[in-house]
C-alpha cells in the first residue's frame, strides 16, 4: 500500500533552500510505485499543527518546479517552533494524528541547527509509540555550523554574496586615495565565523581588502583592533574591515551588547546586531577619518544573484539524497557531505545520528585563523573556494528576476 511523504523547511532561509526541496519533491514524484502523494508542511511544523499543507504535485503541472530550483526564500514558509523537552507533551500525539490522517510515512526537514533538533525529537517520540514513521533532516545554514557534515547547503551561495559584495565596496572606496577611511562590514555569523572568513575570497592580491578580517572564534580586543587598524591604514588609506556579528570580548560578551539592549529569539538566542555601528563610532572617535559601517544582513541568504552552481547541485543532491535513504528504511538521521578530495573538488553523501548533530556547533578550526587573530589562513581559502564555483541562470521576465510566489 502506498505511503506519503511531507517535508517542512525551518529556521532562516538560504539561496539554495528550495533546491533541496525540489530534490526532495521530484524524487518522490518519481517513486510512484511506493509513494502516493508529496505533501508540503506550510510554515513548518508550526503551520501543519494548525492543519496547513499542500499537495506539491501540482507544481509538476507546468514550470513551476523547475522556476522553484533557483527561487530564494522559503517557498512553504518558515517557523521558528521549539519542540517541547518532553516527549509526553500533548502536541506529540496531536502532531502524529495529523500524520496518520495524511497516512504520512515519510518526513523530511530541512533546517539548521534548531531544525534538526525537531527532527530527533519527531524520530524519539516514533519509536516510544512504535510509529513506522522516518523521519530524516536535510542540512541548510548560510552559517555552516552543523557538525558532521563538511558544509551545509546555503553556505557556498552565501559565501560567493559576501566574497562579491565585498570585492565591490572595495573598488568603491579605493577611488578616495587622498581621504583616509575604514568601512565596516558586518556580516552574519554569531559563535561561528565560516561567513565572515569568507570575506578574505575577495582579495586578488595580498594586500587587498579586506585587510582585517574577525571572527568570533577569537577574543575581540578594542586596544589590538586600534592597533591593526592603524597598522592597515599605512598599507592603503582605504581600509575594509570584515566583523562576524557575533565577535565578544575576553569576558564572552558580545561586543553588539555595548550599543545597547539585545532581545532573544523563541530559542533563546540573543538577537545580535549594532557591532559594526558600535566600532563605528570608536573609530570615529580614535582617527578622526571618515568611516561607515555596512551590514549585510539578509541579504546574504536571500540573493539569487550570486548563486553558487556547485551549492544548488548539493542542495538538489541532498535532498534527493534524503528520501532514498528513508525509502531504504532510514530514520532518525541526517544527510551529510563527505568531501573527497580538493583539487580536483570530489564529494558524496552519507547519513549521520540527528541525536549527535542537534544543540552542537561546528566552528572555524583556530589553525584556520592567524595567530594575530585578524584574518583567515590559506588552508580556509582551500575549504571555501571550491564551494562557491559556477554560475546558475535565474530566468526574468521584465528586467527582473522570475520567481515562483506559493
Amino acid at each position: 500500500m502506498k505511503k506519503n511523504i511531507i517535508i517542512g523547511q525551518s529556521g532562516g532561509p538560504t539561496a539554495v533552500i528550495n533546491g533541496s526541496l525540489y530534490g526532495a519533491v521530484t524524487k518522490g514524484l518519481q517513486h510512484s510505485e511506493s509513494i502516493g502523494r508529496v505533501y508540503g508542511m506550510i510554515n513548518g511544523i508550526e503551520g501543519f499543527l494548525l492543519g496547513n499543507y499542500m499537495d506539491m504535485s501540482e507544481l509538476a503541472d507546468d514550470d513551476s518546479l523547475e522556476r522553484l530550483r533557483v527561487t530564494p526564500g522559503a517557498y512553504l514558509g518558515s517557523c521558528r517552533y521549539k519542540l517541547p523537552e518532553d516527549l509526553g507533551d500533548p502536541v506529540y500525539p496531536q502532531i502524529f494524528e495529523k500524520f496518520q490522517e495524511l497516512d504520512i510515512e515519510y518526513f523530511f526537514y530541512i533546517g539548521g541547527n534548531d531544525s534538526m533538533d525537531t527532527v530527533s525529537k519527531l524520530s524519539r517520540y516514533a519509536k516510544t509509540v512504535n510509529s513506522p514513521l522516518r523521519v530524516i533532516g536535510i542540512p541548510k545554514t548560510i552559517d555552516n555550523d552543523l557538525i558532521k557534515t563538511d558544509h551545509t547547503p546555503g553556505f557556498g551561495s552565501a559565501a560567493k554574496y559576501v566574497a562579491t559584495m565585498v570585492r565591490e565596496m572595495s573598488l568603491d572606496v579605493s577611488g578616495y586615495k587622498n581621504t583616509p577611511s575604514i568601512t565596516i562590514v558586518e556580516i552574519m555569523g554569531r559563535h561561528a565565523g565560516w561567513l565572515t572568513g569568507a570575506s578574505a575570497l575577495a582579495r586578488k592580491h595580498k594586500n587587498d581588502n579586506p585587510l582585517l578580517i574577525y571572527l568570533p572564534e577569537t577574543v575581540f580586543d578594542i586596544d589590538t583592533f586600534f592597533a591593526q587598524a592603524k597598522k592597515a591604514l599605512a598599507i592603503t588609506p582605504n581600509v575594509l574591515v570584515c566583523i562576524s556579528e557575533g565577535i565578544r570580548d575576553a569576558d564572552g560578551k558580545f561586543i553588539c551588547e555595548y550599543s545597547g539592549a539585545t532581545g532573544t529569539d523563541t530559542f533563546g538566542h540573543k538577537e545580535l546586531a549594532g557591532a559594526g555601528k558600535y566600532l563605528e563610532n570608536l573609530i570615529r572617535s580614535k582617527f578622526g577619518i571618515k568611516v561607515r559601517s555596512v551590514e549585510l544582513n539578509i541579504c546574504q541568504r536571500c540573493s539569487s544573484s550570486c548563486l553558487s552552481a556547485t551549492d544548488l547541485q548539493e542542495a538538489i543532491q541532498a535532498g534527493a539524497f534524503a528520501v532514498e535513504a528513508a525509502l531504504a528504511g532510514e530514520t532518525g538521521k541526517m544527510v551529510t557531505f563527505v568531501r573527497e578530495s580538493d583539487t580536483p573538488y570530489a564529494l558524496s553523501f552519507s547519513l549521520s545520528d540527528v541525536n549527535e548533530i542537534c544543540n552542537a556547533e561546528k566552528k572555524v578550526p583556530l589553525d584556520w585563523i592567524t595567530p594575530d587573530g585578524c584574518d583567515v589562513t590559506e588552508a580556509f581559502l582551500t575549504y571555501a573556494r571550491p564551494l562557491i564555483q559556477g554560475e546558475e541562470e535565474v530566468p526574468h521576465k521584465d528586467g527582473l528576476p522570475d520567481f515562483i510566489y506559493r
